[in-house]
């Protein structure tokens, strides 16, 4: 135990140094399991549709204040995005609720100009199927509720991208080398440290 809570020494450090060799190799193998894990169990494809958002803040409140235009924001992209996760936007995809409520779909933090809604599936067609569809239901049951008066009516939306989506996985390459590299380099680092050669 105080073998861990004791700080490494000069000797300690200047061996670390010199086994640059090893933690090097051990940064190099780190790289080569995070490549393996990434093509072995890939993390599913990630697709964006876009919605153009426009609160319009000069007709909305013409004569208020900064406070007020910010209680506005708040409170309409409040009810918009209660709206996106509501069941009956939901029920227009074409896959279980609790499913796309339980880590499928992302909402992009709510402000004003592009939403963007994402869907996460193994299938690229099928990611890119389900943010479509969530961006189109989406602003459909908004402009239903603008005419309702439930939401200002100078609240503006445009379904600016939902064809032809860019689909990636949700989450690079680059995160598993980098995670791999990290965590190998970081075992080759504490077995110099901490486990000592033995003295003939």
């Amino acid at each position: 135990m105080n073998l861990f809570l004791t700080p490494p020494s000069l000797d300690d450090l200047i061996r670390l140094l010199r086994a640059w060799r090893f933690w090097a190799l051990g940064a190099l193998i780190g790289i080569l399991f995070g490549a393996a894990v990434y093509y072995i169990a890939p993390p599913p494809y990630r697709a964006r549709a876009t919605v153009n958002v426009d609160f319009n803040l000069e007709q909305a409140l013409p004569a208020e204040t900064d406070r007020q235009h910010f209680y506005y924001l708040e409170r309409e992209a409040r009810k918009m995005v209660e709206i996106a996760w509501s069941d009956e936007a939901l029920s227009q995809l074409d896959a279980p609720v609790a499913d796309l409520r339980d880590g499928k779909l992302n909402l992009s933090q709510p402000a004003e100009a592009g939403w963007h809604f994402y869907a996460d599936d193994r299938d690229p067609q099928v990611a890119a199927s389900l943010a479509s569809a969530w961006a189109q239901a989406f602003a459909a049951k908004v402009q239903t509720e603008i005419e309702a008066g439930n939401i200002n009516e100078f609240v503006r939306l445009e379904v600016t991208q939902s064809a032809n989506l860019p689909k990636e996985r949700s989450i690079p390459l680059s995160v598993f080398l980098l995670a791999g590299s990290s965590s190998f380099l970081l075992l080759a680092v504490f077995f110099v440290l901490f486990i000592r050669p033995k003295v003939k």
